[in-house]
């Protein structure tokens, strides 16, 4: 199924350069208007859209790194001489970032080029002579649009709204209040669900994703706009529920390497380690000799970890403590012992990381190289690459129950029976009168490491508390500042 996406993207350039007529006049594309031709060149126009997701997922595009190293459940120590990187990591992990940081320069760049690309194929489209089938796909890439409109208002607050790539080349846009820019994506979502298909796809915008976009949005609409909309967004959860999907057996199942078929998932980007490449997360946590472990052909970076008091949140006979961290003696695939390299000791992994950073001759060699659960919540099949081909979950069934329980709580009543089923499967009890931090917890050990928390941390209140290694931090670390390369380019963005 996630190949569709690469055949449908190649097939797009095929018919874009490729075509000719068997007469003396040679075309290097179809004329303007005579395309689209049929129903499967509609279809591919909003390919580049869904592209622009591959990026979310790494250090290309910042997304999900930058939702979870500011939170409290993932860290990237400096480790000796490794991943100091001028300190960018660190920056993250205290919320001491600048508008010159990586991660704050590439995020916003990334979620640009997915609005952009949108509204190129926008403009498009509507130069067309409209039917049924042209306003089904208006009506989803303005969904798509609204998808990345949504990253950007939730992680830099107040920015330009633009609804067209069409603009005379001295055009500067200003940027306008978070508030109204959350305003317009509900609208523009509100009124193109009817044209959405109601079908369970997860690499597409249908309307099911539109519910879910939606339940987010209502969800953290106090924070976005100062006034609460609880029961929007548990209707709207409702109506996510109400498609065809259902919690696994398993709490691994929405996260293996062939996921596409889970019944948990709702949108997701279809990662693939040789076609769509950009989900690197177990190269970025896994000790250097993982490879023996899981027979890789790629020796792993021995970075990220765990934070230590978020491990300490799972009960001990929590499944997903022992499913979702690698942890303790480490073993070749064969079973054998390792021997690490540099202490020449068994590799016994010590699941609490001593310090955020850790110099030579402050810690000890084993600190440095063996602290740390590791990340193994989506697979690592036997003979890896780089790059994973687990499908990413965006949206998945178990975030949209916990959030009906949440806003349940929120509007005085009980939201027990969209937890319990969640803690059951993960082998713990089961709760009477879930409280508001309770659910938060719980939030978190669930999905952990899927780029909620943040938002999470946002919406509770929580973000600016103190925790392992951070300090506690005030209210304008809940967005980050525009790039200084974007102001420089556009003064307007810097009003």
């Amino acid at each position: 199924m996630k190949r569709i996406l690469y055949l449908s993207t190649v097939l797009f350039f095929i018919i874009v350069s490729g075509c000719t007529k068997l007469d003396e006049t040679m075309y290097d594309k179809i004329p303007g208007d005579l395309y689209p031709e049929n129903e499967a060149q509609v279809a591919n126009l909003s390919v580049d859209a869904y592209k622009r997701m591959q990026n979310l997922a790494d250090d290309q595009g910042w997304w999900f790194l930058a939702q979870e190293l500011t939170s409290d459940e993932l860290a990237a120590p400096t480790r000796g001489s490794d991943w100091f990187d001028g300190g960018k990591w660190l920056d993250m992990h205290t919320h001491s970032w600048t508008n010159e940081n990586e991660g704050v320069n590439r995020m916003w760049g990334t979620f640009w080029e997915g609005i952009t690309s949108s509204n190129q194929i926008l403009d498009m489209l509507r130069a067309l002579e409209q039917n049924e089938s042209i306003k089904a796909k208006i009506a989803e890439v303005e969904v798509m649009r609204s998808f990345y409109y949504y990253l950007l208002m939730d992680n830099y607050g107040d920015a330009p709204y633009l609804t067209t790539a069409i603009q005379p080349d001295d055009f500067l846009p200003v940027k306008i209040a978070r508030a109204a820019i959350y305003d317009s994506i509900v609208t523009t979502l509100e009124a193109n669900l009817h044209y959405l298909k109601p079908i369970d796809n997860k690499y597409l915008a249908t309307r099911y994703m539109g519910f879910a976009l939606l339940a987010k949005l209502y969800l953290n609409a106090e924070v976005y706009t100062g006034t609460p909309q609880w029961a929007k967004a548990g209707q709207y959860c409702d109506s996510v529920m109400a498609g065809n999907y259902t919690l696994e057996s398993s709490v691994l199942a929405p996260f293996k390497t062939n996921n596409e078929k889970s019944s948990e998932i709702i949108f997701s980007i279809p990662y693939d380690e040789d076609n769509f490449s950009g989900f690197r997360i177990h190269m970025r946590s896994l000790h250097y000799q993982s490879n023996l472990t899981f027979d890789m052909v790629a020796g792993p970076w021995n970075g990220f970890a765990v934070v230590p008091t978020f491990f300490d949140t799972y009960e001990d006979g929590d499944i997903r403590k022992s499913s979702y961290f690698l942890y303790g003696p480490q073993k070749t695939i064969t079973g054998a012992e390792i021997i690490e390299s540099i202490t020449g000791e068994p590799l016994d992994i010590d699941p609490y990381l001593p310090a955020l950073k850790m110099d030579e001759g402050a810690f000890t060699p084993k600190q440095i190289r063996t602290t740390g659960a590791r990340a193994i919540k989506y697979e690592i099949k036997v003979g890896a690459k780089e790059n994973l081909s687990n499908d990413f979950p965006l949206f998945r069934i178990t975030d949209f129950y916990l959030m009906k329980a949440e806003t349940e709580i929120r509007q005085s009543r009980n939201g027990d029976q969209w937890i319990n089923p969640i803690r059951e499967r993960a082998g713990v009890s089961t709760w009477t009168g879930a409280t508001l931090d309770q659910l938060l917890a719980e939030r978190g050990r669930e999905l952990w490491l899927e780029g909620h928390r943040r938002q999470d941390q946002i919406r509770f209140g929580k973000f600016g508390n103190s925790w392992w290694e951070k300090p506690a931090s005030d209210q304008s670390r809940r967005t980050f500042p525009i790039p200084k390369w974007a102001i420089d380019a556009n003064p307007n963005l810097g009003l």
